[in-house]
């Protein structure tokens, strides 16, 4: 993988860059859609290609473990030829899932002993076999084995979560070094940054993941509970530390305005499954604001549900037919604002670079940030 930081707003840290990588390039900031279990829920690969236009999507090592599982990806030749996916792809460790298992979960030096929330049966993660599945699994971008405590969290838990997080990326490393990509291209591993919203953690984490010169970097931990002015000034004290010539992801985040705000502050990549979740329920982002299609004031709405957009979902159907759709409760519904929100996400993160690259970008985003808020 190859990182080429383009430009910087004048006026913020935001930045313009572009990764490449062995199933493509990826222009920075970038969102990530979720495919947790190898798909965008509701949505082809040809939509999430053609109509969302993403670059990168994320799947999920927990999930595709437990299903369809190791032997059938392997048997597949890894997730991209499973799902027919020919673009980037990133996994997430499965650090995160594990932590919502708190009631089903063991943690110890050598991992995490949990229960499957499909079967109840017992399964290990270690940082080894972590990155063994991984490698099964075939994506671009890999996440290193990491503990995600809950917020509000004391400071003697989150200051020992951190150090046990520090020692299983370690342990990935080398678990990496000792092997081999299973279909032929590189994979790429970050380290996550956690700490939880305790500043000299986060310091000393951020430090200590940038000495391990990977060629990438998340940021974890937030946007589990905590006020957004504590997620931004963590994300802003870490993004200060993290190698400028690396790009910086923010997992699991979040609004359209959570991911301008952390642009500025010089966040690279993001993902959430915001949009499609959102979307599944009758919520939808736009230019102009947020809106409940649900909500009677659009029955007789024959106006595009947002005019700015140029995606088809958004701009070939009326507000009063998508109500009607979720009315209904035709699944339809639930695709097209699901293809809409992502194809809204997509475009503000390449409205963002055009801002960027604009030296315009602090600027717009204040405005920007405030519309995007607004209850339509």
């Amino acid at each position: 993988m190859n990182f080429e930081l383009i430009t910087t707003d004048k006026g913020s840290n935001a930045r313009a860059g572009k990764i490449t990588t062995a199933h493509g390039t990826i222009e920075t900031p970038i969102f990530m859609p979720v495919g947790t279990v190898g798909s965008v829920k509701a949505v082809t690969q040809d939509q999430v290609r053609d109509d969302v236009q993403a670059q990168i999507i994320l799947g999920n090592t927990y999930h595709l473990y437990l299903r369809p599982g190791l032997e059938v990806l392997s048997l597949a030749g890894g997730l991209h030829k499973f799902n027919g996916w020919d673009r980037p792809i990133l996994t997430d460790s499965g650090g995160y899932q594990v932590f919502s298992l708190a009631a089903n979960r063991k943690i110890k030096e050598e991992g995490v002993v949990f229960q499957s929330h499909i079967d109840g049966s017992k399964h290990l993660f270690t940082p080894e076999n972590v990155m063994d599945i991984q490698r099964t699994i075939g994506a671009d971008i890999i996440m290193a084995f990491d503990e995600c405590p809950p917020y509000p969290s004391e400071y003697r838990y989150a200051r020992k979560s951190m150090e046990l997080t520090h020692r299983w990326l370690d342990r990935c490393i080398q678990r990496l070094k000792d092997t081999q990509p299973a279909y032929g291209h590189e994979q790429t591993l970050f380290p996550i940054v956690q700490g939880s919203t305790y500043k000299d953690l986060r310091k000393a984490s951020a430090e200590y993941i940038a000495s391990r010169g990977a060629a990438g970097n998340a940021i974890g931990g937030l946007s589990v509970g905590e006020p957004e002015n504590e997620m931004y000034e963590m994300c802003g004290l870490v993004t200060e530390i993290l190698p400028e010539d690396k790009p910086r992801y923010l997992m699991g985040v979040g609004t359209p305005w959570n991911i301008l705000e952390n642009i500025a502050l010089g966040v690279d990549m993001f993902d959430c499954v915001m949009p499609t979740r959102n979307g599944r329920n009758g919520m939808l982002f736009t230019w102009n604001g947020v809106m409940n299609i649900r909500n009677k004031k659009w029955a007789t709405d024959f106006n595009p549900i947002d005019a700015n957009s140029e995606c088809f979902a958004t701009r070939d159907y009326s507000r009063a037919y998508l109500r009607h759709l979720f009315v209904a409760g035709e699944i339809l519904g639930m695709t097209l604002a699901s293809i809409h929100n992502l194809a809204f996400y997509l475009e503000l993160v390449k409205e963002a670079r055009r801002q960027i690259l604009a030296g315009t970008f602090a600027t717009w985003k204040t405005g920007m940030v405030q519309q995007l808020k607004t209850r339509l």
